[in-house]
Order: structure tokens, then C-alpha cells, then sequence
């Protein structure tokens, strides 16, 4: 995956078709207005993922990171959201498709792992029955019978004990790491190109966690398909992501590979992310430092860059620029596609004396 760089001119529509990644967003808006004003949810989102690799959008609550993976499957009401830009699938324009091109698109071709397997699946009806239903949507030429031993081949891949008779189970009945596996069956039973994990371990104890993210891994190798992960958990997204884009107050503030990201990162905010992760592998000298202050209103955020008022290293930027100047996403100081919004002129070297001697001292040493 390579983000969409600023500067980047866009291909013509024959190109798209035959040349670009499995999924393209481009310039991604989505507002919601209220009787309080226009939430700005996202704001000019751009991100690529190529078939057979795993992107990570990791962030707060709020940042936007939900909004922008529901866009991409369609499932804002169009009465209440104001969607602008692009969102490409295999060359096919998403944004402003029909609601019958879009069922169909849902669930062959993109599917979605909710965080809440209990509310996503529905309590009155069969958990065997709702995958069946799945296929059978996509596949109107399959009978009931065919339909239930795809459902139950399902299960038994997902490791589900006994799924010719659980098969036949209400949610309930099934333990939380049980549903999220019912979820992720229902997710690839039609074999999609793009699975999009929406915090798909919440909820769940550690061991259930790794679990899930070890099976989700597999079914990834064996499907091969394209996964966007969900998170705010930079553990999973040092587990699983090949890339990695960070979300603040519904932007894009650094996208790079995930090890160069985890390891040289740029931009403020995801050294707060960083700060803030437990690491029961490093001396008792290191310490988790959470981030100041609150996450910005979406009905009002601030001028310049968004995260200036909780950011702690804004005074070493001359001037007034962070208060009244928003960043461009750029790359940063090792180039490649490394890429940042920070006005910060040597993010790096502020790291490595700064902060990274407070959360991992022992690396710290290392370096």
C-alpha cells in the first residue's frame, strides 16, 4: 500500500481500471450536519490497500477512523451524511452508487467484522441461519441445503467445536470469542476481496484476543484477501498491519510501513499513542504517559493543526504556526513513504532524546 501523496497526479479512468490497488480513497469527506452544526467526521482522507495485505487505522475514539471504513461500504444514510470525494473498489466509483449495486457489493466483495458481535447478529434468529443468508444473497442458486453445509463448513474453519450442531445455536448461546468467530465466518463466507475488522478483539480477554488475531491472520494467508484492521490498540497493529495510518480529529496525521512507524515515529500525537501502551517486557523504569486534555469537538475543531492544544511540544515551532496553520501530510525525514503532518522540523531526533527515554529506557540505551 502506498498513501496518496499530495502531489500525485491522478490517473485517467482507464488507468484506474487496470493499474491501481484493490481499494483507492481519495479526498475522502464525510459531514454530518445537526441542529448544532456540521460534524466534520472525516476530512479529505486519502489511503490505498493492494490485494493480500493489512493496513492498520489506529486512533481514538472519535477520530474518525469508523466513519471512514463505513463509507467504503456504503452504509451512511445519504439523507443524513454529505459524502465528497472518491472511494474506489477493483476501478468501481463507491460514492454515490446505487443502494442495489451496493448490496451487491457488500459482503462478495467488501465485508465488514463489527466490534459488537452481540448487536451485529441478530438474537431471534439461528446463527447458522443468518451465515446462510449471507450466501444465499450472493448466491441465488443455491438451495437451503447448500447454503447450511457452507454455513457449517464456515464454522468448523473459523473453530467452532461441533458446527453441525452449533449451527443450529441462537448468539447467545455462543460465548463472546464464539460470536466474534460466527462474525468473521459470516465475514469471508463469500469470499470477499477486502475485510474491513472494526476493533474486532474488544470485549475479549487476552487469550481470546490473540486468538482471534491468529485466525484472522490465517484466514487472511488462506483467502487472500485485503484486510483494513480497526484499532486503537497499537499492539494488534504491531501484530498484524503491514502499514499503518494514524487518525486525529478525522485526518490523516502520519501513515508510513508499520515497522518504520512503530519505530521512527514522526508526529506527536502517535507518540502519545505510543506513550500510553503498557509494555510488560521493559524495565520497571518506564512509565505509560497518558495523553493531556481531550480529543477535539468535531462540530468544532481547532484552527491549524488539530492537535495542537494537547500537543507538548508545540513551543519548539517558531511563531504561531501550529495555532493557525494546518500541516500538510508530507514525508518525513527518511523520505520513502514515510508520512507525516507536523510542523515540527526534526520530529526524530526530538523523539529519540525526548520521549523515547521516558517510555522504553532500555531501548533507549540500546540506540
Amino acid at each position: 500500500m502506498t498513501a496518496t501523496d499530495p502531489m500525485t497526479t491522478p490517473a485517467t479512468a482507464g488507468e484506474r481500471a487496470g493499474d491501481e490497488p484493490l481499494l483507492v480513497v481519495e479526498d475522502l469527506t464525510v459531514r454530518f450536519p445537526t441542529e448544532d452544526g456540521v460534524v466534520s467526521a472525516v476530512t479529505e482522507l486519502s489511503y490505498q490497500v493492494e490485494q493480500g495485505e493489512t493496513l492498520g487505522i489506529v486512533g481514538e475514539s472519535g477520530s474518525g477512523k469508523s466513519v471512514s471504513s463505513m463509507a467504503v461500504l456504503g452504509l451512511h444514510d445519504s439523507r443524513t451524511a454529505r459524502i465528497t470525494g472518491s472511494i474506489r473498489v477493483r476501478g468501481t466509483e463507491v460514492v454515490g452508487m446505487s443502494e442495489s449495486k451496493l448490496r451487491k457489493l457488500r459482503g462478495n466483495e467488501i465485508a465488514m467484522i463489527f466490534q459488537d458481535a452481540l448487536a451485529a447478529l441478530h438474537p431471534f434468529y439461528r446463527v447458522g441461519a443468518q451465515l446462510a443468508e449471507s450466501y444465499m444473497v450472493h448466491h441465488p442458486d443455491a438451495s437451503k441445503r447448500d447454503a447450511r453445509r457452507k454455513a457449517i463448513e464456515m464454522l468448523d474453519r473459523v473453530g467452532i467445536p461441533r458446527p453441525d450442531r452449533r449451527v443450529d445455536d441462537f448468539p447467545h448461546q455462543f460465548s463472546g470469542g464464539m460470536r466474534q468467530r460466527a462474525m468473521i465466518a459470516m465475514g469471508l463466507i463469500n469470499d470477499p476481496s477486502l475485510l474491513i475488522a472494526d476493533e474486532p478483539t474488544t470485549a475479549l480477554d487476552v487469550t481470546v484476543q490473540a486468538q482471534i488475531l491468529d485466525l484472522l491472520q490465517d484466514l487472511q494467508r488462506e483467502f487472500n484477501s485485503a484486510v483494513i484492521i480497526i484499532t486503537h490498540d497499537l499492539g494488534v497493529i504491531a501484530e498484524m498491519a503491514d502499514d499503518v495510518l494514524v487518525m486525529y480529529s478525522g485526518r490523516a496525521v502520519e501513515y508510513g510501513p508499520c515497522k518504520d512507524l512503530l519505530v521512527h515515529p514522526e508526529m506527536p500525537y502517535t507518540w502519545g499513542l505510543l506513550s500510553s501502551v503498557p509494555d510488560v517486557t521493559s524495565d520497571t523504569n518506564a512509565r505509560m504517559i497518558p495523553i493531556p486534555g481531550n480529543p477535539p469537538s468535531l462540530l468544532a475543531p481547532p484552527a491549524g493543526c488539530p492537535f495542537h492544544p494537547r500537543c507538548t511540544h508545540r513551543d519548539k515551532v517558531p511563531g504561531d504556526l501550529c495555532a493557525t496553520t494546518l500541516p500538510e501530510l508530507l514525508p518525513g525525514g527518511r523520505g520513502g513513504s514515510h508520512l507525516k503532518r507536523c510542523h515540527l522540523s526534526n520530529p526524530d531526533a526530538i523523539y529519540e532524546a525526548e520521549v523515547l527515554p521516558e517510555i522504553a529506557p532500555d531501548l533507549a540505551q540500546e540506540r
